[in-house]
Parts: structure tokens; C-alpha cells; sequence
């Protein structure tokens, strides 16, 4: 992994440096940098794949083609002896030389051949033509922004992006999407004038034309195989899933696995066992003062290490959150209210201690079935044929006291709605009318609450299967796996230095799994019981049979207790009403609400709290719209 960043149409060797240097923990290893007139490229290397030589920026033999990349090239070495049947000579072992080469030989036809994670710059001289393009499901980041002479500046993260261009206005638009959705959806930034590559684009530009196109799409993969059996289903998953992990152990310096305990992360575990004997390292955190079981998955995590024999390390933390959640902020690089990013960070500061490289279950929920939501909708047209009476009286037997539960019952009640609004609404960490009364009067003037709404029942409604369940996966892999778990956990590595890879997020198995039935899916109307089956003799049976082991954050505790004096200072009634965009009164009721333990919303105002911080962290830099100064 790297950090990369650059422009065309500038001539400003000195932004280049400025930007390299606000992506210095994306790559502390080395910076490069090539610039010719109107064109710059620079990257700051994390040094994973030929260590001592694999320098970038990379070109090819008579330098017409300079290649930047952020991420790795899984089958590069195989892309590499195939160039060289070719006469392609190379001087080092590297991937990015082999993007070079490998342009060189097929221009941008060479994209339907990389397996990998990548945010690539391309410069061909010769042809006056630069391209940036992303990997398949967005797993690194790339943001771009137009520059006042025509020109065009683009990075890993937005941060460095503001050390090119002046921006400093906050996009309203995504504040409303931030607060419906805890994330801002891919191609909107939080700044105005900002975008994000989306997965699967490319953007070519060549003078004064500039063109984004899309080579990859999700939903051409969807094509569902109906001829083969179970067992054969089951053999073909367990060796895609071994081939994507030898693929994602390529590695030049030790590697890791970041270990939760359940099933995911297991079968990571497992197939690495099966495509090696040396030393695997696993990593595991919990929580030191809280009992309940849900802040703490060490045990099962242990019981893993034993069995695959990894050189383990478990740790029990307790972190000073007052210090850790600005820092957490900051790296985040816009507002994102997803508060597992919390435990991320930390792990990943545990797992840099001993490892460069780590790999991660992130994913396999998401395209295997793992969330309940999505037995939840396929099973709702059941539920609609029972009399409106009935449905109340669940709804109503269901408590709101719950974060979980109250959606549950939000959903139970919500029975006679469109299923893509059932399942936007379930998928919510916060519910959906909330947004209303928490903006003031004249800034909600400005916004469209609605909208992030419609984005995402029109993708639900448009995934080309019948099946709820699908619709509701095809959704989460097309948004919130993108724009929520993978910039989450590419930015909380990468703020330590670590190169994070996700085997379940290879577009070769998901092109697989696109192709399961329902039914197989969800066989025996179990979450992952496809996956769980598929397993069976190759993990204990206690994670086979386990439920999800995502380690959660003790955020309810916290906000009434070492975060209290913050969340009072930042979401004052005082200040808010200085800054004019959230409704002070609405605000201070959540709060008491909260702390006098009637109602739980945390997750509403950790959504508050993370925007009020990076607003304050960037105070000096903003319009005053959004800013009170201290």
C-alpha cells in the first residue's frame, strides 16, 4: 500500500511535496516523486513487494509511461512472466513496474486483467493521455477535484487533495447524508468540489476531454447456477475462498490476520493453514472492564490460535476514549459515524507492532449473508399476509429501549411500506425520521433529507433479482460495503502504517457467490448456512454453529461517562445555536434523554459528536458557516 497523489495541468513541484507529506503514515517507508511540464505524480511507499528496489513512481523502457499505485496486484507475477514472453525487460520485482509494461503492451485493456486492490495513475506521454482508475469494489480510495486553470488534482485522501486547491466549503447535502446514513456515499465528499472515483471507474483524460467510464459493474455478475449441486457448490466455494487467500498472501515482509472469532476471520485462518506451514500471526483485542460477552471475543479467538497453531497475540485494552476518538477523527479524514472504526484503529495499532501486512474477514457478511437484516427482509412478505392488527401487537410487544430492537420494531410496523423502504429503514443505525427535527429550520431549507433515502431504494429496487435478500446484499455490496467498511478500515490501517487486505471483497469469489441461489444462501434459513456447511470439518464446530462475533464498542457507556464533559461542550445549546445548522433544543433532548437512561441514543449522538469534532479539527480552514471560532 501506498499514498498517491498528483495533478495534471499545474505546474507546482512544491504542492506535490505538501501533498506527499500529509500521507506520510500511508507510506513511511520512502516518497517518489515525477513531474514534466503540467504533470506531476508522487507517492509515499509502505514497502511490501521487492522491499530494497520496487520504487515508485514505475515506467516502462524508453519512459513514456509513469504508474503510481496504492494497493497490490495480486497475479502480478504471473502478468510479469507472461510480459517477459514478450520482450518486456524489467528492472525490478515489483508490481506497480508491471502496470507499466502491462499498458504498455494492452493500454486500458489491461484492467479486465488485474486482480487486486488498487488506485492506479497512469501517465502515457506519448499519447498525451492520464488515467486514474479504481479497483472493482472499492477497496483503496481516490479523490479528484478540478483546479481553477483547467487542471485536475487527486489523492488518496482528501486531506491532501486541500493541500493543492483552497477548499473550504462543506457540502449541506452530504451533512444530510452523513446524518441519514453515518457515511457519505461515494462520488459526494464532504466538501463541496471534492469527488470519489467511484469502484469499477476509470477517468481518462486527454487535453481538453475528460471522460469517466465504468469497466466493472456488480450487477453483470449476477447470473444464478441452478445446474449444480449442493456439494458441488460447496467444493467450488472452498477453493475460490484458498485461492483468494494464496493470493493475498503474497508478501515480501511478514503478514498477519486480524482475528475476531467467528466465522469469517476463521475461514480466512483455515485456508491460510492450508497454503502454508510457516508461522501465521493473529491478533485479537477486548475490552478490560466490561463483562458483557459482546466487548470481549478473545476466548474464541484463542481457541482459533490453538487450533491453527498462529503465534497469537491478545490483547485487553482500555483505551482513554477522550484521546483516542480525536485521533480517530482526524485519520477518518471526513465525518463518519460507524463507531466500530474505534476498535479498527486499535487493532490495527496492535497488529503493527509485530506485522506490515494483515488480512481481514471484512466482507464475507456482506456478500455471504451474514447480517440479519437479510433473513429479515426475505421473510417479510410473510409477515405482510398476517391481519394489520396482528402485526401491531408484535410491533408493540417488541421495547424501544434498544438501538437493535427499536429497529426491529420500526420495521415491524413499517409492514405495509415498499420493501426497498422496509429495507433502507432497517439497515439504519438511526432511525429514519430523526433527521427532521435534528436540523435547524433555515438550514433544513437548504437540504433534501429525503434523498439518501431514494439513492438507496432505487439501487434495492433495481438489483436484477426478485429475491428481497439479494436485492438487500446487492445494495450493501454496491454502498455501504464501499463507503462505510472499507474506507473504515482502509483508513484506520493505513493511520498505522499497515497494509490491510480483505480476501472476501476479490471480485473473482464475489463473482461466485453472485451466482448462489437464494436458497443455497440461506440454507435452512440460516445466516451464512451455505458458508456454514461449506466449513464443516475445517473449523470448530462452536464457530460453525456461532453466531456473528463482531467485537462492539461500549458507546452507550462511554457517552454517559468519560465522554460526557466533551458531548456537553461540543453539542451546547450555546454553540449550536452560534452555528445554526442543528437544532440546539432537539439536540439537548437526546442528550438527557440518554444519560437519564430512558432512551439509548448513542449511535444519534456519536453521529453529532464525530461531525462537531472534525469540524472543530478544521476550524481554521472552513467557511465560517459551519465554524464558531474558540
Amino acid at each position: 500500500m501506498s499514498g498517491i497523489c498528483g495533478y495534471i495541468g499545474l505546474n507546482n513541484e512544491k504542492v506535490l511535496g505538501d501533498m506527499l507529506s500529509r500521507m506520510v503514515h500511508r507510506g513511511p517507508d520512502e516518497d517518489g516523486k515525477y513531474t514534466e511540464l503540467g504533470l506531476g505524480l508522487g507517492v509515499r511507499r509502505l514497502s511490501i513487494i521487492d522491499v530494497e528496489n520496487g520504487h515508485q513512481p514505475a515506467t516502462n523502457e524508453n519512459h513514456t509511461i509513469w504508474v503510481i499505485l496504492d494497493g497490490r496486484i495480486y497475479n502480478y507475477r504471473e502478468l510479469r512472466e507472461d510480459l517477459l514472453s514478450k520482450g518486456h525487460a524489467f528492472k525490478t520485482q515489483s508490481d506497480t513496474e508491471v502496470l507499466a509494461h502491462l499498458y504498455e503492451e494492452r493500454g486500458k485493456e489491461m484492467i479486465p486483467l488485474l486482480r487486486g486492490m488498487f488506485a492506479i495513475a497512469l501517465w502515457d506521454s506519448k499519447q498525451e493521455i492520464f488515467l486514474l482508475i479504481r479497483d472493482h469494489l472499492g477497496i483503496k480510495p481516490l479523490y479528484y477535484s478540478d483546479t481553477d486553470e483547467g487542471g485536475l488534482v487527486f489523492a488518496s485522501e482528501l486531506d491532501a487533495i486541500r493541500e493543492a486547491i483552497p477548499v473550504s466549503s462543506v457540502s449541506p447535502q452530504a451533512i444530510a447524508q452523513y446524518l441519514t446514513l453515518l457515511y457519505i456515499p461515494a462520488p459526494r465528499t464532504i466538501y463541496k468540489g471534492i469527488r470519489q472515483l467511484m469502484p469499477g471507474q476509470i477517468l481518462r483524460d486527454r487535453g481538453e476531454t475528460r471522460t469517466i467510464t465504468s469497466y466493472f459493474d456488480v450487477q453483470s455478475l449476477v447470473n444464478q447456477i441452478d445446474h449444480k449441486s449442493t456439494e458441488q457448490l460447496e467444493t467450488e466455494f472452498r477453493k475460490r475462498l484458498k485461492d483468494s487467500v494464496k493470493s493475498h498472501m503474497v508478501s515480501d515482509v511478514p503478514l498477519g490476520l486480524l482475528l475476531s472469532g467467528g466465522l469469517d476471520s476463521a475461514s480466512i485462518l483455515a485456508m491460510m493453514r492450508a497454503v502454508t506451514d510457516g508461522p501465521i500471526h493473529t491478533f485479537s483485542i477486548g475490552y478490560k472492564d466490561c463483562a458483557d460477552s459482546g466487548f470481549n471475543k478473545t476466548s474464541e479467538a484463542r481457541i482459533l490460535a490453538e487450533k491453527f497453531g498462529t503465534t497469537h497475540t491478545e490483547e485487553l485494552i482500555s483505551p482513554d476514549i477522550t484521546d483516542l476518538l480525536p485521533k480517530v477523527v482526524k485519520s477518518m479524514c471526513e465525518p463518519f459515524a460507524d463507531s466500530s472504526a474505534i476498535v479498527n484503529y486499535l487493532i490495527s495499532q496492535v497488529a503493527k507492532k509485530c506485522v506490515k501486512v494483515a488480512l481481514s474477514g471484512i466482507g464475507g457478511s456482506e456478500i455471504f449473508g451474514g447480517h440479519p437484516r437479510y433473513l429479515g427482509i426475505q421473510m417479510s412478505k410473510y409477515y405482510q399476509t398476517l391481519p394489520s392488527s396482528i402485526r401491531t401487537a408484535i410491533a408493540n410487544l417488541i421495547s424501544p429501549i434498544s438501538t437493535e430492537t427499536g429497529r426491529i420494531r420500526c420495521f415491524l410496523k413499517n409492514g405495509e411500506l415498499l420493501l426497498s423502504k422496509q429495507y433502507v429503514n432497517l439497515m439504519s443505525h438511526v432511525p429514519q425520521d430523526w433527521t427532521g427535527p435534528v436540523f435547524a429550520d433555515d438550514f433544513a431549507k437548504e437540504i433534501d433529507t429525503t434523498a439518501p433515502l431514494e439513492l438507496l431504494e432505487g439501487l434495492f429496487r433495481n438489483w436484477p433479482s426478485s429475491k428481497p435478500a439479494d436485492k438487500a446484499m446487492g445494495l450493501d455490496i454496491q454502498t455501504y460495503m464501499p463507503d462505510d467498511l472499507l474506507k473504515m478500515s482502509d483508513r484506520m490501517s493505513m493511520a498505522h502504517s499497515l497494509e490491510l487486505r480483505v480476501p472476501f471483497c476479490d471480485h473473482e469469489l464475489l463473482g461466485f457467490a453472485m451466482q448462489l441461489p437464494c436458497r443455497n444462501r440461506f440454507k435452512g434459513m440460516r445466516l451464512k448456512g451455505f458458508m456454514r456447511d461449506s466449513l464443516k470439518g475445517l473449523l470448530p464446530e462452536q464457530t460453525i454453529n456461532g453466531s456473528k462475533k463482531r467485537l462492539m464498542v461500549p458507546l452507550a457507556r462511554w457517552l454517559r461517562e468519560p465522554l460526557h464533559d466533551m458531548a456537553h461542550d461540543l453539542l451546547s445549546e450555546h454553540r449550536l445555536t452560534q452555528q445554526g445548522y442543528l437544532n440546539p433544543k432537539y439536540v439537548t433532548w437526546l442528550i438527557d434523554e440518554h444519560e437519564s437512561g430512558r432512551r439509548n441514543f448513542a449511535d444519534q449522538i456519536y453521529t453529532l459528536l464525530f461531525l462537531e469534532i472534525w469540524l472543530q479539527q478544521r476550524r481554521s480552514t472552513l467557511d465560517d458557516d459551519f465554524i464558531i471560532e474558540q
